[in-house]
């Protein structure tokens, strides 16, 4: 129910003008809807001080004063002297943001996959695809011409049953996904004795038709405690930020279970209390895990790189984390715990969206300058080529909904977008990397203007990519530059799928749709000729043509487009209908569960997706299409 009120009064407007936190937004249809009062008094309570906007330059210092440089070193600086690249701050607390003004453009246009790696189960992977599955994929694709792999996050779970099963929502995003790990690549594995490799090899779990987590990380658990080395010492002193800190919350979920707001009052914060409850040997077996990872995930970019790949893995950095993970427990002052992020209503979710994220807060991150966010991106980068930054409109502003108020009560708080950004460019230009913004759905035309300056290429869905009428298919000649192109995302339909009406069908049986389902199916046939007729249009889709061929020529239509980056889906070469996730439902559908299929709904093994004459087929034809010089 949405809360009551008059208009707010002037106090209030300028309290939370002065914080960023809106009074009133525009709609899905650009009216004017006004916040309650009450909303927006309890959003203010929770950003707490007003952000302290930063001082961003491409070098040349915009102040003259006392600068403590990112390093470390204070020196004094003049207006117009040159500053090293990096966060610093001012004696008053003011970051300065010294970096480049833009990434460069891609040296020539790339096509690659975008891949749910977990679908790609191996014969030799443990009932879910992991690192070594990636290392495969980097290798067998980029020999095959691809130069950009696109992975889901491979952000870090709560090591504790159940295990969350959505790559977006995780415990922390700046440590590697444990359950990844493959265990045969192991070092330690290979280096055992036979009988005890034969101890391990038992734990292996059957896959099953559904990648069932809890079951891997079950197995994988007891393996690597069987392969772990011997204890090594804890140190003296627990970097709260880094490794140690997170092993410190693996081991106490392990021991009080997952939700840290449970545990014991002392325990509820990280501190001496937390380090001396840890078991130290199980703070020792996360470290190992998370250090074993990284390694991991850097030979997999490693083999990238060596097949050719000119950008390689392109790691998804998810819109935010658990409020009951690890990230919620060790930077409880960056979080605001007492709100999630959303989605304002719109006539798909008439009373908004909850996606469940404690948000940044503003204030804060200028305070740490910008320390949070940085450590994200980092960490992101540290291991690939590439970063996608999910919702990359968040850096702008966000959704905010107070605790027990309900989506439909939300209000916008924005961000220090210029600074976020040349934080985010500074990253990437220090990694050499290429950064994708996800600025899929109702975006202010600013925030296009301002990620194409900064380089940040944007991203085009053949199912969204319309005239100003948002009806109308745009032909490709007049697609985005600087984006990526794709047919779908895993929150839509796979192209197989768009033409079966395998949307209608699944939501209609799921009870998940808002019409009747004629006039839902009818609606979608509309759209679908829409697209159809633009491709004819084009001279592609020539009446009658089966399916399979259809979906090559969507990838022929990206290829015509302008766009830098083209992507193809896994799902697309073998006839995969079902799309990974279904927005809107939790249990109802096997979000994150499903393993690559074919179009009879039998399991696609990675084996069989690189040999198979489909996937060879869209390989040959993006490779001709797009030119890629090798």
């Amino acid at each position: 129910m949405s809360l009551l009120g008059k208009p707010p009064g002037v106090d209030l407007s300028q309290r939370a003008a002065e914080a960023g936190v809106a009074t009133s937004y525009l709609d899905w249809a650009r009216r004017r809807v006004d916040v309650p009062p009450a909303a927006v008094e309890a959003t203010l309570e929770l950003v707490g001080s007003p952000p302290r906007h930063a001082l961003v330059t491409a070098g040349p210092s915009p102040v003259a004063g006392r600068l403590t440089l990112e390093s470390g070193v204070t020196v004094d600086t003049e207006v117009g002297k040159p500053l090293p690249a990096g966060v610093h701050q001012l004696a008053d607390g003011t970051p300065v943001v010294v970096g480049p003004p833009a990434l460069p453009p891609t040296e020539r246009r790339v096509w690659g996959w975008q891949v749910q790696l977990y679908q790609l189960r191996s014969a030799r992977s443990w009932g879910i695809g992991d690192y070594a599955d990636l290392r495969t994929l980097a290798r067998e694709l980029g020999a095959r011409g691809a130069d950009v792999l696109l992975v889901n996050p491979v952000h870090a779970v709560t090591p504790v049953l159940p295990i969350q099963p959505s790559p977006y929502f995780p415990s922390s995003r700046r440590f590697a996904d444990q359950l990844g790990v493959a265990v045969d690549a192991l070092p330690e594995y290979e280096a055992a004795p036979a009988r005890v490799r034969a101890r391990v090899d038992a734990l292996r779990p059957p896959s099953g038709p559904l990648i069932d987590r809890d079951a891997v990380w079950t197995a994988k658990r007891a393996a690597f405690a069987l392969l772990r080395p011997p204890g090594e010492p804890l140190p003296a002193e627990v970097d709260w930020t880094g490794v140690d800190g997170f092993a410190v919350f693996c081991a106490l979920a392990e021991q009080h279970g997952s939700d840290w707001r449970a545990w014991p009052g002392l325990l509820r914060q990280p501190g001496p209390a937390a380090v001396a409850a840890a078991d130290p040997d199980r703070v020792r077996l996360h470290r190992w895990i998370q250090r074993r990872a990284v390694e991991q995930l850097d030979a997999a970019q490693q083999e990238a790189r060596d097949a050719g790949m000119a950008v390689g893995i392109v790691h998804d950095l998810a819109v935010g984390v658990d409020p009951v993970g690890a990230d919620a427990w060790l930077l409880p002052g960056d979080l605001a715990t007492g709100a999630t992020v959303g989605a304002p209503p719109d006539p798909f979710s008439q009373l908004g969206q909850d996606w469940g994220f404690p948000p940044f807060r503003p204030g804060r991150l200028a305070e740490t300058a910008y320390r949070p966010f940085r450590q994200v991106v980092r960490a992101a980068l540290e291991h690939g080529g590439g970063l996608r930054v999910d919702h990359v409109m968040g850096l702008f502003r966000l959704w905010w909904v107070p605790a027990g108020l309900g989506a439909v009560n939300g209000t916008y708080v924005s961000y220090d977008h210029e600074a976020l950004l040349r934080v985010l460019v500074l990253e990437a230009a220090r990694a050499g990397a290429m950064v994708v913004g996800e600025d899929l759905g109702t975006v202010e035309p600013e925030v296009r203007l301002a990620l194409d300056e900064a380089g940040v290429l944007g991203s085009s869905v053949l199912w969204f990519t319309r005239e100003d009428d948002e009806i109308t298919p745009l032909p490709p000649q007049r697609w985005r530059a600087r984006a990526v192109a794709s047919v779908s995302t895993h929150d839509l339909p796979t192209a197989y799928g768009f033409l079966a009406d395998e949307q209608v069908r699944v939501r209609a049986e799921l009870d998940q749709l808002d019409r009747p389902v004629e006039e839902e199916r009818a609606r979608v046939r509309a759209e679908r000729e829409r697209l159809l007729a633009m491709m004819r249009a084009e001279g592609l889709a020539r009446p009658g043509a089966p399916d399979s061929e259809l979906v090559l020529d969507m990838y022929r239509l990206l290829a015509r487009t302008p766009s830098r980056v083209v992507l193809a889906m896994p799902a697309d070469a073998v006839g995969d209908v079902r799309q990974p996730n279904l927005p809107g439902t939790l249990d109802q559908y096997p979000n994150w569960r499903l393993p690559l299929a074919d179009s009879t709904g039998s399991e696609v093994s990675l084996e069989t997706f690189l040999s198979s004459p489909a996937t060879a087929t869209l390989t040959a034809l993006l490779n001709e299409a797009i030119h890629t010089d090798r």
